[in-house]
């Protein structure tokens, strides 16, 4: 089912000013129903209307900054940031376009959470993701032993998305068990921890080094 359409121009307006800054589906409400200029309803950053400790979605419906979906929004755009230092590394461009596409996606799993009953990512998404982690993995020697973040600066920021995927993960799957969400979110976020896994070891062999193995047997006094 999906959301009512939010019933005017200046209700559109309101939300798109209220609400977090990852409603993508926010614009073409309001492009919908009267075209309001972008720059207007993206300009004012200011608006007090959180001071009392809620915040606008994207139908219009107002939420406590604290609710288990919020957490979720911002654990995503927690990651898309964490993905944004990365990409500011040298990286391969084949990788740095993927992982840009990867940040569109979230984008839009964001504003998927932000308008309830809507969809954004699909089964075509997760097969993306899938694609990817198969074409990664392929060159990569089997692991013996377990690995720690580390090695290259962009291996060891790798492992930091991995880590607030994980998180995001957790959060939308806590979130999926108070109210109904669609399944694709949740199940884009694990692959995309595991392709963060995955490329983490990709980037330290890009620098010429290899895995940074965990050392059961080593002498931690020293």
């Amino acid at each position: 089912m999906q959301p009512r359409l939010l019933k005017s121009a200046q209700q559109a307006a309101n939300a798109a000013d209220h609400a977090p800054p990852f409603c993508p589906m926010l614009a073409s409400f309001s492009q919908t129903y009267e075209r309001i200029p972008m720059a207007n309803r993206l300009s004012k950053i200011v608006t007090r209307t959180g001071d009392d400790g809620t915040t606008g979605l994207g139908d219009g419906s107002r939420i406590g900054k604290g609710s288990l979906r919020i957490q979720a929004l911002g654990d995503i755009d927690e990651l898309n940031s964490q993905l944004g230092v990365l990409l500011c590394e040298d990286l391969p461009a084949l990788l740095r376009a993927e992982l840009l596409t990867v940040q569109h996606d979230l984008f839009d799993l964001g504003g998927e959470l932000c308008i309830p009953g809507y969809t954004m990512i699909t089964d075509a998404h997760v097969a993306r993701l899938d694609a990817l982690l198969e074409k990664y993995n392929a060159d990569l020697p089997p692991l013996k032993e377990f690995i720690l973040p580390g090695g290259s600066r962009a291996a060891a920021l790798m492992h930091v998305c991995r880590t607030v995927c994980r998180r995001a993960e957790r959060s939308v799957v806590g979130l999926a068990q108070t109210e109904t969400l669609n399944a694709q979110p949740r199940q884009y976020l694990n692959r995309l921890s595991d392709l963060c896994f995955v490329l983490s070891r990709v980037l330290n062999r890009c620098a010429g080094g290899s895995d940074v193995m965990w050392e059961k047997d080593r002498n931690r006094e020293q």
